[in-house]
């Protein structure tokens, strides 16, 4: 049986790059973090976020755009939010 294609959605893909740049900047940041138990608690309190953008990345890749990957995204948005609001960068 044929593998049915994916749909796409150009505007995820600039958002989940986005995320992609995103992840990366606060991930260096904290790396930057000098006292050991503070860089911990950022990465333990960025986990959820990480967690979310992973998720999006690999489904959006295995099954393209639906409801899923764009509740994904929105997840990712309200743990980038809460962090964010949490914790000073």
């Amino acid at each position: 049986m044929a593998k049915r294609r994916r749909k796409l959605s150009p505007e995820l893909e600039k958002k989940i790059s986005l995320a992609k740049k995103q992840i990366e900047l606060i991930t260096a940041i904290i790396h930057d973090i000098y006292e050991d138990d503070i860089q911990e608690e950022y990465k333990s309190a960025f986990l959820p976020v990480m967690s979310a953008y992973l998720s999006l990345e690999e489904l959006y890749k295995e099954v393209g755009f639906n409801d899923d990957t764009t509740n994904l995204h929105e997840l990712y948005l309200t743990n980038l939010d809460k962090f964010k609001s949490e914790y000073e960068l």
